[in-house]
């Protein structure tokens, strides 16, 4: 049985309930702070508490492509829920990966496809990322869905032709 890292979310099953939940917090927790300074702070914070990656896991495969930092993102199946690590080399896009990270963690890969993170929109970080980082967290949400397709079609589940 693998453990979880401080902070990583238990499976949900892949539930709306469980992004719903998630998203709440989420919310509820950015919109306690004042200022935008201290959200970075926060998101910074989410990021060091998530840990990182093992030297051995920082690799070219695990690297996201299209971010200016760099950040690696790996993902595994237990129990048909997906669990992703990320780490990144500048503290602040650490933050967004493992903020994504965390909230695409514990679902199945079929929910993971259908979501969209509407949460960014509703703490205002859409508004309040520079155009190269938010291609970035873009790029980062790519890979985390291309990791749950290729869990689906790896299971048989994504055949239905």
């Amino acid at each position: 049985m693998e453990q979880r890292v401080k902070g990583e979310s238990a499976p949900q099953g892949g539930s709306n309930d469980g992004f719903a939940a998630k998203e709440a917090k989420l919310v509820g927790d950015f919109a306690r702070l004042s200022d935008w300074e201290t959200r970075y702070q926060y998101i910074m914070k989410i990021g060091e508490r998530r840990g990182g990656l093992s030297e051995e896991d920082k690799t070219d495969e695990n690297l996201v492509r299209g971010c200016q930092s760099q950040v690696w993102l790996t993902a595994r199946l237990q129990e048909g829920c997906v669990t992703y690590s990320s780490d990144s080399d500048s503290a602040i896009t650490k933050g967004l990966a493992a903020l994504l990270a965390g909230y695409f963690s514990g679902e199945t890969p079929e929910a993971i496809l259908r979501r969209e993170p509407g949460f960014l929109k509703d703490i205002g970080l859409d508004r309040h990322l520079s155009p190269t980082r938010a291609n970035g967290l873009l790029a980062m949400v790519r890979q985390i869905k291309v990791h749950a397709l290729g869990f689906l079609q790896a299971s048989g589940a994504g055949d239905g032709d």
